[in-house]
This record gives structure tokens, C-alpha cells and sequence, in this order.
């Protein structure tokens, strides 16, 4: 429990620090600048914050009694504290502090605070993952009097952005935002900071594709961090210099890093810290294939975790356990683990990586031969992967169409002045036609010819309009990096195609193989050349009035009108041919694609049953699955189905590969290139019924 005197030291300091205190209006703004003691007790502290956040915020709160209320010393001591509960996830506080810096009273102090309140609130929404609001909330203050502030809070201020815009995929402005921290903390003069904004950049550049760039920053960041040692800067670079060496083929030097990263997080007492590199370190042995060692190292991490509440590295720790327990062996276990792992990232808002969770999830079962466990995991990387797409769609989505209400209201301001405009050149034509009147008659046939003009110039106007309004509906349909139709161009298209009784067509679901790999080993360009390819190869194999989509991601769907007889497998035989058959070439490298595919012909024989798209889509997804787990670069289609209604079908789909084995559904078995064209033993490669 805490002294009596100290608690009456905190009790005055929140006094003090309060705008609304005792007094009825603030005092006079004063400059004083911290004395020496107080400035290095405050290097310390932001030094060390993301060790112990609370405590120091505690400690701060106790070691700055007796400040000058709205001096400068209380603007830094105030920012910093906000910044420090802002990173504990201490809601209430976070924006108390804010709204006392928000409130700070004109002067030369102002800019500074006002800088100050938007990167605690940035902080404290990327602590809890919203990097959009984050990002949206630090661009907001204006440039005036971003440039006015103290030059520290303008390197927080941009240290922070660089950091945010890089984890939310905007990385020219990470590079941008970088390298203006870099110059102000050159200009500070203080080692550790200089240090800090190197490892932001090489990281960005790591992203950017650009390695060797990146692991040029890190040995310049190792060095300015030897300059003025502390544990928690090391410990930042240590890490992410395993984290750029970790996909070398010689791994000492990411061992080291992990190892160093480890004992400055022990030096500093950042339990917190810590239990994130163990967690780390195990998926560095899960690399290695050295699973007994991922599997100590995270049981070591997880309690820590616990004990810090540091929800992010218990969620790696106990995925990691289960993770090795599978490559050990212990499937069952070891499955229920990954699972407690990713359902706390569902339960914290963290569904890219719980989506991840499950795709890894996914790969070791399939590894360890559980094909079933396999597909289940692939069905909820599926289902969460397309929470986040709808997530991230309909943010994108009311962004658009944010900016296109704005567009139309621009353009309707527009379109209103023209017409007033027209207006008053109406009544002046009109006013003279009077007035000439009686002098000339012919006047009325000038006036009509104006109007002539006029009406010409108002019917130009509106034919302008309705042509920029179809060409947006154009681009609303359209994938940007494909040129293929998007989702909401298939919801309208899609119509013309189904019926009270359901869709009449033959529907493929294609789904690029190792995706992952592709953008991993060859860079996101690489990636999305491969998609602008395929999409290439998709349109040589239909018809022009076929419908192709960009389903998501590295997901492609077609929908062909014909559904008679062979064309099916034969369309999905081509379509496996077409994207296996040769690599897709980049920048002189071949890189090896295959894909995919479920399919089925609707209506389905023997009983002719019709299905919604809705639940079409679901039973070729499950087949596609089907053929992930069944070794890739193979269709599987949907022959016949033992089902007379929607619903009986949809029991059939949930169960899908035990129903087939009893012979109630029979799927179609195809082979891409590459695979010999006959199935493995009891799958016949032109059709298996049952067994």
C-alpha cells in the first residue's frame, strides 16, 4: 500500500495538472523550460516507456509536484504522460490528458499541445489496432501548426505517422514521413532517437522490397544506438535486425539478434517486452524446424505474457505451442492451442492475424496428414479473411462514396451557377429584345437564335454529366489492378442469370496456389503481376459474355452461361492448363503458378436441383477446398447430388468429403499440368462417384 504522503503527492499533482481547478480562468501562459533534473528524468522515461508504461507514468505523476500550471515544463510533463497511458490502454486517462492539451490556452505553447493531444490519441487507437483512425486523426493538424511546435513533439509526431502509414500498407508516405523524423532528431542531437527513426526506415524498406537498402539502415541504427546505450533502444533494433536477416539461408545472424533482443529486455525488466521475443524467438525455431525448442521458449513466454496483460504476445506464445505440438505429433493438443491463440486475436479486433492464424493452422495439418482438421482451418481462414475483406470493403466503400458525394455536390454547385448564370444572360437577352423592339423587329429572331445557343449549351452540359456519371458506375465495377469486374458488378450481373427456382449456369471458383510464397519470395510487384496475368489467361478461356470477377485477393470467379453436357470439365481442364501450363515471367524471373478449382453445372442431376448463387458459391468453395487439401493444381467439380432441395444440399456441403465417400455426392477429379493425368489410388482422374 502506498504511503499517505504519497498519495497526497499524487492528489496534488492531478490538482495542478487540471485545467478546471481552483482557479476561474487559466493563469498567464509562462515558457519556463524543465531545469536540468527534471530533462533528463524525462529522456529517461520516454526512453524506457514501452518497458513500463504505467509504473512510469506513475512515477512521473509523483516527481512533478509543485509544477507551474501551463508552463512549459507542464506541457511536456502532461504530453509525456498522455503518450505513456495511451500505450498501457487506459482509456479514461488518455482522454482526460487529451482534452487537457486540446484545451491548452493561446500562445506560444498552443501549437505544441495541440501536436501533442493528436499523437497521444493516434497512440492509443494503434495500441488497439485501429491504424486508419489513428493515421486519419494525426492529419488532421494543420501544417501551420505542426511547424510551430517544439521540434521533439514534431519528431514524435512524424516517427509515429511513418510508423502507422507503413502498417497500413501507405509506404511512399512512410518513407516521406521517415526521413522528415530523421532530420529533426539529427537536429535534436541525441543518439537514441536518431536510432529509433533508422530502424522505422529500414523496416519500411523491408516492406518496399528493397532488403539490402533496409539492412544498411539497421548497421547505421546499431551504431547510433551504441553512441548513447539503453536497453529498450538495443532491444528495438536487435529485433528488427533478425527480422531483416530472418529469411537468410545462413541463420546465425537472426539467431544472435533474437538472442541480444532477449537480454536487453531481460536488463531493462520489460516482462512485457520479453514475453514478445520469446514468442518471436519460438517461430524462429518453428522456421528452423526445431519444434522442441519453439515449444520451451513459448511455454517460457506465455505466463509473462499473462502477467503483463500483453494480449498480443500471449496470442503468438500459445499459437506457437500449438504450432510445435502439431510438428511434434500431438495434433489433437496442439490444434485446441492454436485455436485459444487465435481466438484471442479475434477477441482483441485482430482478424488479419487471426486469419493468419488459421492459414498457418491450416499448412501444419496438412503437413502432419489431418486433411480434415486441414480443411476446417482453410474454412475459417475463409470466413475471417472475408470478415476483414467486408471490413475493409465497406470502409473503402463509404470513403468513395464520401468523396464522390462531395464530387456531385461540387458538381452540382456547378451545374447551379451555370444555370443562373444562363438565367441572367436570359433576362438581359430579354430586356434588350425589349428595348430594340420597337426600333428593330429582327431583334426577335437574335434573341431566339441566343436562346438557341443557350438551350444547345444546357443540353451539352447534361450529356457531360450523365457521361461522367456512367464512366464512375464504370470504375465502381471495375478491379483497378485487373481490369476484371468486381463484387458489386457481379451483384447486378448476377440477376440476369438466376430465377425464382435459382441460378441456371456453370459457376468455377479459381484460387491461386501458395499466394503467400509468391508475395514472399518474389515481392508484392511480383504478386500482382501474377494476378494481372492470370486475369489475362481467365479471359482467353470464355466467352466475351462469360462473367469473370475478381472474387478477392488471389481469388478469381467465373460464371458461363453454358451448363451442357462436357463444357464444365472442360472449361475447368482448359482453365487448369492456361494457368499452369507456363510460368508467368517478371522482370527476366519465371515464377511457377497453379491454381485451384471447384466447379459445378447448375441445375445438378439426378434430381435437377436449382440453388441461390449464394449457396453455389459455398458448395464450389468447399469443393476447392477439397482440392487444396487433396495436393493443389486439380479442379474438383460437383457431378451429381443426392439432394432434392437447397437444404438438403446444404447438409451434404457441410459434411462434403464423407458424403462422398458414401456415394450421396459425385465429384469430378481433374489434374493441372505437372500432375499425371491419373488420380491417386481409387480416384480416377476423369470421374470419382462415391468411393
Amino acid at each position: 500500500m502506498a504511503s499517505r504522503s504519497t498519495l497526497c503527492a499524487v492528489l496534488a499533482l492531478l490538482c495542478a495538472c487540471s485545467p478546471g481547478g481552483s482557479v476561474d480562468t487559466p493563469p498567464a501562459v509562462v515558457s519556463a523550460a524543465p531545469d536540468d533534473s527534471l530533462a533528463r528524468d524525462l529522456e529517461r522515461i520516454e526512453r524506457a516507456a514501452r518497458a513500463k508504461p504505467a509504473q512510469l507514468e506513475l512515477e512521473l505523476r509523483i516527481r512533478t509536484q509543485g509544477l507551474t500550471a501551463w508552463s512549459s515544463a507542464h506541457l511536456e510533463v502532461l504530453a509525456l504522460r498522455g503518450w505513456l497511458v495511451a500505450m498501457a490502454r487506459d482509456r479514461a486517462q488518455s482522454e482526460q490528458i487529451g482534452q487537457q492539451l486540446r484545451e491548452w490556452p493561446a500562445g506560444e505553447l498552443r501549437p505544441t499541445a495541440i501536436v501533442a493531444a493528436a499523437s497521444v490519441g493516434a497512440e492509443y487507437l494503434r495500441a488497439h489496432g485501429d491504424l486508419r483512425e489513428a493515421r486519419k486523426l494525426l492529419l488532421t493538424v494543420d501544417a501551420a501548426q505542426l511547424n510551430a511546435a517544439a521540434p521533439i513533439f514534431r519528431w514524435r509526431y512524424y516517427d509515429q505517422l511513418a510508423a502507422i502509414s507503413g502498417d497500413s500498407g501507405e509506404l511512399d508516405g512512410s518513407l516521406n514521413y521517415g526521413h522528415s523524423a530523421l532530420r529533426l532528431a539529427e537536429q535534436i542531437g541525441q543518439p537514441w532517437r536518431v536510432a529509433l527513426t533508422l530502424v522505422d526506415l529500414a523496416f519500411t524498406s523491408n516492406r518496399a522490397d528493397t532488403p539490402a537498402r533496409a539492412r544498411q539502415l539497421i548497421a547505421q541504427a546499431l551504431t547510433e544506438a551504441q553512441k548513447d546505450p539503453d536497453p529498450m533502444t538495443l532491444n528495438r533494433v536487435y529485433t528488427m535486425r533478425g527480422i531483416l536477416y530472418a529469411n537468410d539461408s545462413d541463420s546465425s545472424i537472426t539467431l544472435q539478434a533474437n538472442s541480444d533482443a532477449l537480454e536487453q529486455a531481460t536488463r531493462a525488466g520489460a516482462d512485457s517486452v520479453r514475453a514478445l521475443g520469446l514468442a518471436n524467438f519460438a517461430d524462429y525455431h518453428l522456421r528452423q524446424g526445431h519444434p522442441a525448442r519453439a515449444l520451451e521458449l513459448a511455454q517460457q513466454a506465455l505466463p509473462l505474457a499473462r502477467a503483463t496483460r500483453n494480449f498480443n504476445a500471449e496470442s503468438v506464445a500459445r499459437s506457437n505451442i500449438g504450432l510445435a505440438k502439431i510438428a511434434m505429433g500431438r495434433i489433437a493438443e496442439g490444434r485446441e492451442d492454436v485455436r485459444g491463440g487465435i481466438m484471442l486475436d479475434e477477441q482483441q479486433g485482430a482478424l488479419s492475424y487471426a486469419s493468419a492464424g488459421w492459414e498457418e493452422l491450416a499448412g501444419y495439418l496438412e503437413k502432419a496428414g489431418d486433411l480434415s482438421g486441414a480443411v476446417n482451418a482453410y474454412r475459417e481462414h475463409r470466413r475471417v479473411s472475408e470478415r476483414v475483406l467486408r471490413d475493409e470493403t465497406r470502409k473503402l466503400l463509404l470513403e468513395a462514396q464520401e468523396r464522390q458525394d462531395a464530387e456531385q455536390r461540387a458538381r452540382d454547385i456547378e451545374l447551379l451557377n451555370r444555370d443562373n448564370a444562363l438565367k441572367a444572360e436570359q433576362v438581359h437577352q430579354r430586356n434588350l429584345a425589349l428595348m430594340l423592339w420597337a426600333a428593330l423587329g429582327g431583334c426577335v429572331l437574335v434573341s431566339l437564335g441566343l436562346l438557341y445557343q443557350a438551350f444547345r449549351r444546357v443540353r451539352r452540359t447534361n450529356e457531360a454529366l450523365a457521361h461522367s456519371n456512367a464512366s464512375l458506375k464504370r470504375q465502381s465495377e471495375t478491379d483497378p489492378l485487373t481490369g476484371l469486374a468486381n463484387r458489386r458488378h457481379f451483384q447486378a450481373a448476377i440477376k440476369s442469370l438466376s430465377s425464382a427456382e435459382g441460378l441456371a449456369a456453370s459457376v468455377f471458383l479459381i484460387d491461386i496456389d501458395h499466394f503467400k510464397r509468391i508475395n514472399d519470395g518474389f515481392g508484392h510487384a511480383a504478386g500482382d503481376a501474377v494476378l494481372i496475368e492470370i486475369a489475362g489467361r481467365l479471359r482467353q478461356a470464355v466467352r466475351d459474355d462469360d462473367l469473370i470477377v475478381r472474387w478477392g485477393g488471389e481469388e478469381f470467379l467465373i460464371v458461363a452461361r453454358s451448363r451442357e453436357g462436357l463444357f464444365a470439365p472442360q472449361l475447368a481442364q482448359r482453365l487448369l492448363d492456361l494457368i499452369g501450363g507456363r510460368p508467368v515471367q517478371q522482370d527476366g524471373r519465371d515464377i511457377p503458378v497453379t491454381a485451384s478449382i471447384g466447379f459445378v453445372s447448375l441445375p445438378v442431376p439426378p434430381h435437377g436441383l436449382r440453388l441461390t448463387w449464394e449457396r453455389a458459391i459455398d458448395l464450389i468453395d468447399t469443393v476447392m477446398y477439397l482440392a487444396k487439401a487433396h495436393g493443389r493444381n486439380k479442379a474438383y467439380g460437383v457431378e451429381r447430388i443426392d439432394a432434392v432441395d437447397p437444404l438438403a444440399a446444404a447438409q451434404m456441403t457441410a459434411r462434403l468429403e464423407a458424403a462422398w465417400s458414401e456415394g450421396q455426392v459425385g465429384l469430378q477429379v481433374l489434374s493441372g499440368p505437372g500432375i499425371a493425368r491419373q488420380a491417386e489410388a481409387g480416384e480416377p482422374a476423369s470421374q470419382v462417384d462415391g468411393t
